[in-house]
């Protein structure tokens, strides 16, 4: 080969992993969002109170978010329009009215969430919420207004690496690798009630309707076209991974310090430092919890505003691109900006952060089936032939629906009816 061929191949490797790296991004932020902190206190709270019972689930749920997620990839590739847009102009401006109202009311309880987690997190510090909340809204009011696309996707993966501390705590915990590997098969409390309620918590939190609102929109605003549709599977297969392998690791984390403990009412990031204490160590717990929640927290509180963002923009035929700046795209940094004032407003005035957070947790799994059945229907009508829905993806996707279905059904029963 001349010098000439080999500088021209060079450059070519060099150009495909150029556009290898910049297509990684939508996939990997929306799902290490979904380990936010009501995510890691669910995990917690299994392996706290079932010890490693529920692992297995946490790995069997991968599959399930690729499937619903790998969708958006399709159709904001293929159509170039996020979710929102794509619902109001294929059946029209009533259903899309009914998909972002699920949306907001899922982004509410997702907000409220996960400032909810900045104010524990400031509290391992002595930080009072007054002081953490208003920062962290700022910070997020910043990395958008501030930016671009690319800036803020950039600065989001940086905010999810703090999850890598999750990993490290399990290690730490020092689980042994046969009671891991066995005891989540020796016995299944399939007639308990709080277990089947962890269950349905759990599946719940997989898939969250601004998830989809989110990775749509981001595909379209990065300008992911059909050839780069193998990249972004790629990209959305190693976040499903990736965020599953977080909430395990926390789940592990409780089920080996906890579990056989009586810490059965785990129920906030504070309650599961001062249990996890003894264990780790004071420093170790508050450490680990705090970069690891601080990260989860204001990633997927920057993730749930710009997915309200952009489909209360595309249901409304505004701009929304995170490359205009304010002054072109006044309406979509305006709905961003209420987002993060709302949210933050809540915490600091609710005096039953959990109880809130539950509750519209428990709705949202109930909403789900709708947003789903959304997108499976989009899928099904207006993707292009080469990349339509094949009959075995059908078959996955009618699980699916009928598998969220039932677990926001299941859910609101077990949680409702009286014991």
């Amino acid at each position: 080969m001349s010098a000439t061929a080999a500088a021209a191949q060079a450059r070519r490797q060099r150009f495909g992993l150029a556009q290898s790296l910049w297509v990684i991004g939508p996939g990997l932020m929306v799902m290490l969002a979904d380990t936010d902190a009501g995510s890691i206190v669910t995990a917690a709270q299994s392996g706290a109170s079932w010890g490693y019972r529920l692992l297995p689930l946490e790995l069997l749920l991968i599959p399930v978010l690729y499937v619903v997620m790998e969708l958006t990839v399709r159709l904001g590739a293929t159509t170039g329009k996020g979710h929102a847009q794509a619902i109001r102009e294929r059946f029209g401006p009533r259903w899309a009215a009914l998909s972002v109202g699920t949306l907001l009311i899922s982004a509410t309880g997702a907000l409220i969430t996960e400032f909810a987690g900045i104010a524990a997190v400031g509290g391992f510090v002595g930080l009072a919420p007054s002081i953490t909340v208003p920062l962290a809204a700022a910070f997020l009011l910043a990395v958008v207004v501030s930016g671009s696309y690319r800036r803020v996707e950039l600065i989001g993966l940086a905010l999810g690496s703090f999850e890598v501390a999750f990993l490290v705590a399990a290690l730490l915990a020092h689980p042994r690798i046969g009671s891991v590997a066995t005891s989540p098969w020796s016995h299944q409390p399939l007639g308990n009630r709080s277990y089947l309620t962890l269950v349905a918590a759990n599946l719940g939190a997989v898939v969250m309707p601004w998830m989809i609102f989110y990775q749509q929109g981001a595909v379209v605003d990065k300008g992911l076209r059909e050839r780069q549709i193998r990249l972004a599977r790629i990209d959305t297969g190693v976040g499903a991974v990736l965020t599953q392998v977080v909430m395990a690791a926390v789940l592990i984390v409780t089920a080996t310090t906890l579990a056989g403990h009586h810490r059965s009412s785990l129920t906030s990031i504070g309650e599961i430092a001062a249990a996890l204490s003894p264990y780790l160590g004071a420093s170790a717990s508050h450490l680990t919890l705090a970069l690891g929640i601080a990260g989860a927290a204001l990633l997927a509180g920057l993730v749930v505003s710009l997915a309200a963002s952009w489909a209360v923009a595309e249901a409304c035929g505004s701009r929304r691109s995170l490359n205009d700046d304010p002054r072109r795209a006044p309406f979509f940094y305006g709905i961003y900006t209420v987002c993060v004032i709302v949210g933050a407003a809540m915490v600091l005035a609710s005096h039953s952060l959990v109880r809130v957070a539950v509750d519209v947790e428990i709705l949202n799994a109930l909403l789900l089936p709708i947003v789903v059945g959304f997108l499976v229907a989009l899928a099904w009508t207006t993707l292009p032939r080469p990349h339509h829905l094949r009959t075995g993806e059908r078959v996955a996707a009618a699980l699916v629906v009928g598998l969220v279905a039932t677990v926001g059904l299941g859910w609101v029963v077990l949680t409702l009816i009286p014991r």
